[in-house]
């Protein structure tokens, strides 16, 4: 028979139990510590790192022009994913083509995290949406220094509501292509595929430059460019680890190959400059970095360090050949090679994945067999690559019925910064 005081101990057991199942379950103060800090990260990487490495690669009189688009975008993004954003990526309608609407304007939302996470909802909602800040924000490298501001703004806004976010329900949010199995741990196919195609689809709608091809003028701040290049490279951590959605042994084997493969690429790219050129430039290196870590993104969580190497290897050497292909022989005027550096290395990168995943230690390897596998991930970059490009066309083609995509010869040859923009960024 038990004693009084055995029962109340048990039966207060049983209520703190009853009511623990009731309570809504608390995050994890480890994991939303680094998920707090890998969010500043990545916004870190829009402003000011992407605004910079653009900045520099421009003539001096569009300076600002690029600042401001990054700046711009970054306030408008966040306000449209706040709106209806969000909800159509990750809404509570799983399996299909988009979320739904019923988490618009975070409604329902509450401080416990979802199912299947240790961080706080409201922490995921904003971590999520400053990689739906990058995105278009990489895509201004495709139109710069003759586009219609104007233009751009409704763009982005149309397009990460029409593109961006429907592709992250289907890889991210339970839909379609996640349900059939597509590793994308980053963001190859929904950052950079995403990017990269609607760059390229951009740049071939809006025209060429002026002085393109016959006067290529060098970028006016080389320093800038370093800068911006090193502050992407430090805030990818928070991109790719920060992915792992928690401070654990993913998030370390992401942040060690996210490393390796930039310096792998950067080192490769400065190589094949030397050897072309006689000369290794600061900038040729920067955009090696630039590459191995879009070619990582969407690998992050399923190679070791001896994937990453190879990753950075093919990375440089494929995306300098694309960068020749768009410019000299295609002669497209993608600027600052959006398309060349981000799409084709987002895309190399998803591919890769299979023949990557169990290669050397602390490679944890994938579910599928290599060849299905492979056919997963082909079909996700296939359909992404083809969505996109149909979003942006359609779009672009709608916009032109109301107002124009460029900017007039007189704008252009003055430059943005004054002709759009009224300041100088330059006095002199």
């Amino acid at each position: 028979m038990l004693k009084p005081i055995q029962c109340a101990t048990r039966a207060g057991l049983l209520v703190a139990a009853i009511g623990a199942l009731a309570l809504p379950a608390h995050a994890d103060t480890g994991d939303t510590a680094w998920i707090l800090t890998a969010t500043a990260l990545v916004l870190f990487m829009t402003l000011p790192g992407l605004a910079l490495f653009y900045g520099g690669l421009v003539q001096a009189k569009n300076l600002l022009s690029v600042l401001m688009h990054c700046f711009a975008i970054a306030c408008l993004m966040s306000l449209v994913w706040l709106v209806c954003g969000y909800s159509i990526a990750f809404g509570p309608e799983s399996g299909g083509l988009f979320g739904g609407f019923a988490k618009s304007m975070a409604a329902g939302m509450t401080g416990a995290p979802l199912d299947g996470q240790t961080i706080p909802e409201p922490l995921f909602f904003m971590f999520q949406m400053t990689f739906a800040i990058i995105t278009p924000a990489l895509i201004v490298g495709a139109f710069v220094e003759r586009v219609n501001f104007a233009a751009v703004l409704i763009f982005c806004a149309l397009w990460l509501v029409a593109c961006y976010a429907p592709v992250a329900h289907w890889v991210w949010g339970g839909g379609w292509l996640a349900e059939r199995g597509v590793v994308d741990f980053a963001g190859g196919i929904v950052v950079h595929t995403t990017a990269g195609i609607s760059a390229l689809v951009f740049a071939l709608m809006l025209g060429r430059r002026s002085h393109f091809p016959k006067d290529m003028r060098p970028p006016h701040s080389p320093g800038f460019v370093m800068l911006g290049a090193a502050m992407l490279w430090v805030g990818w951590f928070g991109f790719n680890a920060g992915s792992a959605l928690g401070a654990n042994s993913d998030a370390a084997r992401a942040m060690l190959v996210t490393h390796v493969s930039a310096a792998t690429a950067s080192l490769v790219w400065m190589l094949i400059e030397w050897i072309s050129f006689r000369k290794p430039t600061l900038v040729g290196i920067a955009t090696g970095m630039v590459a191995g870590l879009a070619t990582i993104t969407p690998a992050a969580g399923s190679v070791g360090p001896i994937g990453a190497i190879l990753i950075g290897v093919l990375a440089a050497i494929i995306c300098y050949a694309a960068v020749g292909l768009i410019r000299q022989r295609l002669k497209i005027d993608d600027s600052l090679d959006v398309f060349a550096v981000h799409g084709v290395g987002g895309m190399l990168g998803s591919l890769m994945i299979p023949f990557l995943a169990s290669a050397g230690p602390l490679a944890p390897g994938i579910g599928l067999p290599i060849g299905e596998q492979f056919g997963v991930q082909l079909l996700g970059v296939v359909t992404v690559a083809i969505f996109s490009a149909l979003v942006t066309a359609v779009l672009l083609f709608g916009i032109k019925l109301f107002i124009p995509l460029r900017v007039s010869a007189e704008d252009e040859e003055t430059g943005l910064d004054s002709a759009t923009h009224g300041e100088s960024a330059y006095h002199m």
